[in-house]
């Protein structure tokens, strides 16, 4: 790790997040002035704050004051802060250094960095990554967007060969010198649109992951996704496309359950694979060249593929009752992720969907629900949005709460039918994440098995 000097300087951290309080710890211990400011009052009582005032980091709540963002000498801005409120505006102006946490972190390791995005399967494709390195005999930190931060390991003891990074826009968004070694991007279709004025914007900030490259980095990018292989003429790194057409090196080409991965001048077939769905033989196929481009073997990478069996909240088998098949698939927070997971099932699905809206199009979905949706089950803030777009596509009922749609969908399936919780929707308003909402989701399907039908 290279060295820090941080004596006498004041540092601002906007957001009491996770990766707020793991660039605190680094900066406290490199004896900087630490500020953290976070406008949610409720943030006061919880044991993060309490373990930040423990090591001396000043903490503000409620409403930004101009003056702790005028006098810092720089401003971290966690990810899910926008960029335009107008404390940071005004930092702007004033020429005061502006960072996100992916920015501030990677100065610092010299390790070398896989870096992945995309709007869905990157944390399926960090984890895979990270497996099949393992499996290689490398010593691998997987963090990022998946939960750990990346300043994590810089005030950890541990001493990797590769580092793992999944990064949202939100975080590409605060990138200013950021160079992966190994860029991969999985796929772009609407989501934030609630945060991103146009989809061109949204576009332009998954672009960045590339942005710093050299030509002997390495850009793993989907050849079959429109907004992904349009980019692609403007990457100056070494090209490796997944889900391509044709056979070729450095691609990797997508059958019915077997990927073939052309590299090295050899060729590399995956077949022993157990998840379902196109999109989980892309997040595969990206993963195997991501990794063999950092050394990663062939035996490694096949090990870890034959054993990987998906992730928590995504299209997760639940439990059978009744010969009634339950899914959860909290994570799919838009559209493109419905879509997606509908199409991974051949049984009749009664789908629960509903949430805050993200401004999707929810009409996208009505070819595929009238096909294969036998009963749709609403809920949350989007209800009223999602029933405009899609009502004639299926038989609907709006539900209260997420325990009532799971009791609806219990009532009204048959055997063979499936459940499937997949929300094109963001989980703030009714849940602390979509992990909660899974967590609730899975609980009280348990729950069912004490009823008698």
């Amino acid at each position: 790790m290279l060295e820090p000097d941080f004596s006498g300087k004041k540092i601002l951290i906007v957001g009491l997040g996770l990766s707020g309080v793991s660039c605190a710890k680094f900066l406290k211990k490199n004896h900087a002035d630490v500020t953290i400011v976070d406008s949610s009052i409720e943030k006061r009582s919880t044991d993060s704050a309490y373990a930040m005032e423990n090591t001396g980091v000043k903490l503000e709540f409620g409403e930004h004051k101009l003056s702790s963002f005028e006098r810092a000498d720089l401003i971290i801005v966690s990810p899910g802060v926008p960029l335009n409120i107008e404390p940071l505006k005004h930092a702007y102006n004033l020429n005061i250094p502006v960072a996100g946490e992916i920015e501030f972190a990677s100065q610092y390791i010299k390790e070398p960095v896989v870096a992945v995005t995309g709007t869905n399967g990157k944390t399926t494709t960090t984890t895979l990554i990270g497996k099949m390195l393992e499996n290689s005999g490398l010593r691998v930190f997987v963090c990022g967007n998946i939960g750990k931060p990346l300043t994590d390991y810089l005030i950890s003891d541990d001493k990797v060969d590769v580092l793992i990074v999944e990064i949202s826009s939100f975080q590409l968004d605060t990138i200013i010198n950021f160079r992966p070694k190994v860029s991969v991007l999985l796929n772009i279709s609407e989501d934030h649109l609630d945060r991103y004025e146009s989809m061109k914007e949204y576009i332009a900030s998954k672009a960045r992951i590339f942005m710093n490259q050299k030509k002997s980095d390495f850009a793993v990018i989907n050849e079959k996704d429109s907004n992904t292989k349009s980019l692609i003429s403007d990457i100056v790194a070494e090209k490796l496309c997944f889900d391509a057409k044709h056979s070729g090196e450095n691609r990797a080409v997508i059958q019915k359950r077997s990927i073939n991965i052309y590299s090295n001048n050899k060729t590399l077939k995956l077949s022993d694979i157990k998840l379902t769905g196109k999109h989980n033989m892309q997040n595969i196929a990206a993963a195997a060249l991501a990794a063999l481009s950092v050394n990663g073997t062939e035996k490694g990478i096949s090990k870890a593929v034959a054993d990987f069996k998906g992730l928590p909240h995504r299209i997760e088998y639940i439990d059978t009752i009744n010969q009634v098949k339950y899914y959860n698939d909290s994570k799919a927070t838009n559209v493109d992720a419905v879509l997606k997971a509908l199409k991974s099932f051949a049984s009749p699905v009664i789908l629960i969907m509903g949430g805050r809206d993200k401004q999707g199009d929810f009409k996208k979905l009505k070819p595929v629900i009238k096909d294969r949706v036998k009963l749709l089950l609403i809920i949350g803030e989007a209800a009223e949005t999602i029933i405009a777009a899609v009502k004639s596509s299926a038989v609907f009922k709006k539900c209260i709460t997420l325990g009532d749609a799971v009791g609806e969908a219990y009532k009204n399936s048959v055997a063979g039918d499936c459940v499937l919780l997949s929300p094109a929707c963001s989980s703030f308003d009714m849940f602390e994440s979509y992990i909660d909402r899974g967590n609730v989701f899975t609980k009280t399907v348990k729950s069912l098995k004490s009823i008698e039908k």
